[in-house]
């Protein structure tokens, strides 16, 4: 171990002068003040994103036969169980013009885990989600 003091590691004065000069002489990456317009490239990114195509809602009304992912995917906030079946079996089982909302909602009920007696109150609560 050396007995050299800790500001040994420490620039002199003299070389935080001459970095400060560098620094400064160096071109900054320019950026965009908080009030200026984004660059179109940047609105044609998020636009040509597949996610900014559809929402949560237009999804679950679509028919089976316009849903494109392999495994659709339905929770209840209620009991917290998860059914998952194949677009292809939901097809099968309930037909290519059946809503997706509405076969989420059957699929729940079939199986649900709280029944209190109160037509109100029976059944799941649907939670959509993308595998």
């Amino acid at each position: 171990m050396a007995d050299r003091p800790a500001s040994w590691r420490m620039p002199t004065p003299k070389q935080m002068e001459k970095l400060a000069a560098e620094a400064a002489r160096r071109p900054s990456p320019s950026t965009p003040a908080p009030d200026s317009q984004l660059p179109a490239e940047y609105w044609e990114s998020v636009l040509k994103d597949p996610r900014a195509g559809t929402t949560g809602a237009e999804t679950r009304q679509r028919r089976l036969s316009e849903i494109q992912r392999h495994v659709l995917r339905v929770s209840c906030r209620r009991c917290e169980r998860t059914v998952e079946i194949q677009t292809a079996d939901a097809v099968r089982l309930y037909g290519a013009n059946a809503v997706w909302k509405d076969v989420a909602q059957r699929l729940l009920d079939n199986t649900c885990q709280q029944r209190t007696g109160r037509h109100e109150e029976d059944g799941c609560w649907l939670a959509f989600e993308t595998p």
